[in-house]
């Protein structure tokens, strides 16, 4: 009798794998999904979180292809690939990938908490996912991309958001004191 071989075949492969994990009923406040049954404490979560059973994802890894239907999740996913890890312990040097992961080295390495008020938001760092520069100003930021990356998606998409500000004053780009000409190599 020959022994039987089996083979991954796409196509009869479930869509979404469902994981075993001991199946405890939500609490009250709680969301559930009605697709893998995985509970958060807040709507936008579950919302958020439903984005991941849908077939079609819009935001595609340039280096993998692996598929995302959000453009945080794509960003998250592509350093693994690029290795720049912006978020960096100022105690010990190690580098993270995420805000959150920072965080938690941070409480469970160093005893530090971070102490933020409900809905306070942490400062803002704007990075470069071509190279890893990193700055806590926009126009700094922007004025490296301009400079370093002059093809980069995330100067596209920059000018495509302020495509209004080229109705009133066509050939320029204003950010803050910062003026970029797109078309010249200027900067005043």
């Amino acid at each position: 009798m020959e022994p039987s071989h089996s083979h991954y075949n796409p196509s009869t492969a479930p869509a979404v794998a469902p994981r075993v994990k001991p199946h405890t009923p939500p609490s009250s406040g709680d969301f559930q999904c009605a697709v893998c049954h995985k509970v958060f404490p807040l709507q936008r979560m579950l919302t958020r979180h439903l984005k991941c059973h849908s077939l079609v994802k819009r935001h595609l890894c340039r280096y993998c292809g692996k598929g995302f239907n959000d453009t945080f999740d794509l960003k998250r996913h592509m350093r693994t690939h690029t290795g720049i890890r912006p978020y960096r312990c100022e105690l010990c040097e190690k580098a993270f990938t995420q805000r959150c992961s920072l965080e938690s080295h941070l409480r469970k390495i160093h005893g530090v908490r971070q102490q933020y008020a409900y809905r306070q938001r942490r400062s803002k760092i704007f990075v470069c996912e071509d190279c890893g520069f990193t700055s806590t100003r926009p126009e700094e930021y922007f004025l490296h991309v301009r400079q370093c990356h002059p093809g980069s998606p995330a100067l596209r998409r920059y000018y495509r958001k302020h495509a209004h500000e080229q109705a009133t004053a066509p050939t320029e780009h204003k950010l803050g004191s910062l003026v970029l000409y797109p078309a010249a190599g200027y900067l005043i």
